[in-house]
């Protein structure tokens, strides 16, 4: 669980998508986070009391009067316990609020009372959003150090279309999470490739591989998590792309060998991850093959640029690392992989440990020696290895 142990405060303030924060609430209790909710006046006409206080488990304050606080001061006593106050929906009115410290209800006074970060996930109309004084208020608000989750933009409870829509409970989540993890690669920019290959035969027959992508965006999305700028040139997977990571998508080796080496001069960290095919078909049909012409078709295979050392051969090139799926001997051909192409740090696994699946098994092979990482979920283990490079990379 990826906030255990955290304090969080939930605001909800009035607008539609205060019933979004009743997800919102499920699923940061789901990593572990203790959530204690607030609502203002206006939130109560749209989800009541009793949906959050049973998904948190804890009561619900409204009231800056609240009897059940002994010495009366909710707005202090509720901040102070806590490690962040996230406000999601946050309305246009409560924004204008807090750019000018007002105090006029429980939540407004505890956020200006507050000694904690402050999150905030706008939700408004798209003409609110749009009108100047809205976007002064945006303006003060990054500017007094308080982070603005969204808005996204798409079709609105009004029935209009246009930036203004709460950024959806996943997609908070994540902002949470990334907003805890350590940020060991700020300032960094890292590129990662992911997922298998696919080399045409003719126009729907392919060579391709199991690679499901999922250890690519878990290392992706950790070393956003890290405070990373991250590109994921990614093969085609049905994943979606980790928040705040840019996806190039791309089909072939070829494809995925033009779309790095045009960004990794950029690059500080370069992270193969892909199962990327070692041959492609040299006489690929333009046309479908059909079983009727005579005879089992010729395929002749040619061989695919080598990205992971053609990066590493670069003059000034990227800390690299490389990845190495064997079903057996995995010491020895990781090191040798390592060695051939001259990359400091390569992470092998056993393809029947976790090969397609969300669970996997890392050792890390480098100078320092053999690093073998606890068996677990992709998530953890791509976490430690962000960590074991932002080690190496200072």
């Amino acid at each position: 669980m990826e906030l255990q142990g955290k304090r969080i405060v939930l605001g909800v303030t009035g607008g539609i998508a205060a019933y979004k924060a009743a997800e919102l609430l499920r699923l940061l209790a789901k990593q572990g986070a203790d959530v204690q909710v607030a609502m203002t006046d206006g939130a109560t006409h749209f989800v009541t009391t009793t949906t959050f206080q049973a998904l948190s488990g804890r009561p619900v304050f409204t009231d800056q009067w609240d009897g059940r606080m002994p010495n009366a001061m909710a707005h202090i006593d509720l901040s102070r316990q806590a490690d962040l106050i996230l406000v999601a929906p946050a309305s246009a009115d409560f924004m204008a609020r807090v750019v000018h410290g007002m105090a006029d209800d429980l939540l407004a006074t505890m956020v200006l009372a507050r000694d904690c970060p402050l999150l905030i996930a706008p939700a408004m109309n798209r003409q609110m959003w749009e009108n100047p004084a809205t976007q002064r208020n945006v303006l003060q608000l990054l500017a007094d150090g308080i982070k603005m989750l969204g808005p996204a933009s798409g079709e609105q409870a009004c029935g209009e279309v246009g930036v203004g829509r709460m950024l959806e409970p996943e997609e908070i989540l994540e902002e949470v999470i990334a907003f805890f993890s350590p940020k060991v690669l700020a300032g960094k920019r890292v590129l990662i490739t992911a997922g298998p290959t696919f080399e045409a035969i003719d126009p729907v027959r392919g060579i391709t591989n199991r690679s499901s992508g999922r250890m690519g965006y878990a290392v992706a999305r950790a070393a956003r998590q890290a405070g990373a700028e991250v590109t994921l040139v990614s093969g085609p997977v049905g994943l979606d792309a980790p928040q705040g990571v840019e996806r190039i998508n791309v089909l072939s080796a070829l494809d995925m060998h033009a779309a790095v080496m045009a960004r990794v001069a950029a690059t500080d960290i370069f992270i193969g991850v892909a199962a990327v095919a070692d041959y492609r078909v040299a006489n690929a049909a333009e046309h479908k093959l059909k079983k009727d012409t005579g005879g089992i078709p010729p395929i002749e295979l040619i061989e695919n640029p080598d990205i992971l050392a053609e990066v590493a051969a670069l003059e000034g090139a990227p800390y690299c690392v490389g990845f190495a799926a064997e079903s057996r001997n995995l010491e020895a051909y990781a090191q040798a992989k390592r060695r051939k192409k001259n990359i400091p740090l390569i992470a092998g696994n056993l393809i029947q440990d976790g090969f397609g699946g969300d669970d996997n098994r890392l050792v890390l092979f480098d100078d320092a020696g053999v690093h073998p990482l606890p068996p677990g979920p992709k998530s953890v283990l791509s976490r430690q290895l962000i960590e074991h490079i932002s080690a190496a990379v200072g």
